[in-house]
């Protein structure tokens, strides 16, 4: 990216044409090291020179097999890791120059895929939740009290779950407390980074309409990451294909499951599982040597 290229023109800046998040080039390797000096012998591009947008108020899903660098690229946007390169810029700011660090984890937050780890566990849920609106300055009765609207938004009685423990929930409520706590700073994007793989499929369901509703109530811009394909269909307006740290398709998902075009991606489509199972699974089978990130 060019120093002289405007991140984004003025009279777009804050408009419906600006996309609310963009990435270009964003660039992660890690490096292997061995031998007796431990030297780096070679590099793992987990996440290589991708790019892509997110307009207000959609739902973008990025998908693909494990391994691929979806939760890498998740951390890198939020800045849990440092990129190598490339630039993240949100509503028009470039993360690290003209937005701080600070403000962006107030305007971004992150529903991780545990959400047992993700919670203290020496911490009452509601001062889970009301943690990160004190941090960012806000009184401590306020933000208590923000705490319980949040559960009460998520489908928890504040009055009976606001003084229990992490360990004293289900897998399915414990997300739901996370969703509140990624609320609590009132963000306009939310990343999921599996948020539901790890629950019941009847769970999932329920915690998937949660994120709806709160995204129609609240205008609400979503960043999902998953593997199941399902759950990208029934959540996305668009999807990104990723495979070995890059971005190979993207468009519409209607149109992307319709019709897709990167064999990886007609592979991906391939190996969702019938209902019907007297009907033959679709033969497909990937030409070429099975690429690797190293």
């Amino acid at each position: 990216m060019s120093v002289s290229e405007p991140l984004a023109r003025a009279e777009d800046r804050g408009g419906p044409a600006q996309p609310l998040l963009a990435v270009r080039d964003l660039r992660k390797h890690f490096p292997i090291r061995g031998g007796v000096l431990n030297r780096v012998v070679a590099q793992v591009q987990a996440v290589d020179d991708i790019g892509f947008e997110v307009r207000k108020g959609e739902t973008l899903g990025i998908v693909g097999e494990s391994g691929c660098g979806k939760s890498t690229t998740a951390r890198l946007l939020m800045h849990l890791i440092a990129p190598d390169a490339g630039d993240v810029i949100f509503d028009g700011d470039a993360v690290g120059e003209s937005l701080s660090l600070r403000e962006l984890h107030r305007q971004m937050q992150m529903v991780f895929q545990d959400s047992y780890a993700s919670l203290n566990p020496r911490l009452p849920i509601g001062f889970s939740i009301a943690f990160a609106p004190l941090a960012h300055g806000m009184p401590r009765p306020q933000a208590l009290a923000r705490a319980e609207e949040l559960l009460a938004a998520v489908g928890l009685d504040p009055a009976l779950f606001a003084n229990r423990y992490p360990h004293e929930f289900s897998g399915g409520q414990r997300q739901r407390i996370a969703i509140a706590r990624a609320l609590s700073v009132g963000p306009e994007l939310v990343i999921g980074d599996e948020p539901v793989s790890a629950l019941d499929v009847s769970i999932q369901a329920q915690i998937l309409n949660l994120f709806r509703d709160l995204q129609e109530q609240l205008g609400l811009t979503y960043l999902f990451i998953a593997h199941d394909l399902s759950v990208i269909r029934h959540t996305s307006d668009r999807v990104a294909v990723m495979y070995v740290g890059k971005i190979v398709e993207t468009g519409p998902t209607d149109k992307l499951f319709a019709n897709p075009l990167h064999p990886y991606t007609k592979a991906l489509l391939a190996a969702v599982p019938e209902a019907d199972p007297t009907k033959p699974p679709p033969k497909l089978t990937l030409k070429g040597e099975v690429s690797t990130p190293i």
